[in-house]
């Protein structure tokens, strides 16, 4: 009988998940600061379509609820990335975040997109309308590799083509910044609120 000596997955793509404790008190501040922002400007234009995108680092923000949301990101992205590495220790290096805050009214999505030039991004969901079926409130993951479609007669979920999430209010997601996303339009008569960011680290200077 042939004996396995070894099993790993080569070239896998994390997807990371995160729950923020006691959320309910900050995602109702993030929503009035968010109110506040948006009524002062009317934002940029992204892959966002019929939604509102803010303008900015939002992390540059002084509000408290926007301050504590960057030091929650910032934990998230020293945990991820010491799960995928044990060669480099990530307080060692400079970790800047960059973010913004999404908006999708009924109807509003954003179309596929990546994050060029950064390790990681996430999203953190700040509200999310409930639905009893369909695709609305999901983000969506392309398969980086091509030339897969054969193994889909093994329906193996290493090599599916795609990857659904439909994460819930005071989830926060985190996954490499090359890998192709998108969000399915608002399907419902509410507000889909997230802050989504970029981590992208640097070499620390030399004393």
């Amino acid at each position: 009988m042939i004996t396995q000596t070894k099993f790993e997955k080569a070239f896998s793509t994390p997807i990371v998940r995160f729950q923020v404790p006691d959320h309910s008190a900050l995602d109702a501040d993030l929503l009035t600061e968010g109110a506040r922002l948006r009524s002062a400007d009317e934002g940029v234009s992204k892959s966002n379509r019929g939604g509102w995108h803010s303008k900015g680092n939002l992390f540059d923000e002084p509000a408290s609820c926007i301050q504590k949301l960057g030091a929650a990101s910032r934990e998230a992205v020293l945990a991820a990335t010491s799960k995928v590495t044990s060669s480099v220790d990530p307080r060692d290096l400079r970790l800047k975040l960059f973010a913004w805050m999404n908006i999708n009214p009924p109807g509003g999505f954003n179309a596929p997109h990546t994050h060029p030039g950064a390790h990681w991004s996430g999203v953190y969901y700040v509200s999310q309308p409930e639905i009893e079926t369909g695709t609305s409130g999901m983000i969506e993951f392309l398969d980086p590799r091509s030339d897969l479609p054969h193994w889909r007669l093994l329906k193996s979920s290493a090599f599916r083509p795609k990857r659904r999430l439909r994460p819930e209010a005071g989830e926060m997601i985190l996954f490499p910044s090359y890998l192709v996303h998108w969000v399915y339009p608002n399907e419902t008569e509410e507000e889909r609120v997230s802050i989504a960011f970029n981590a992208t680290f640097r070499k620390a200077p030399k004393e």
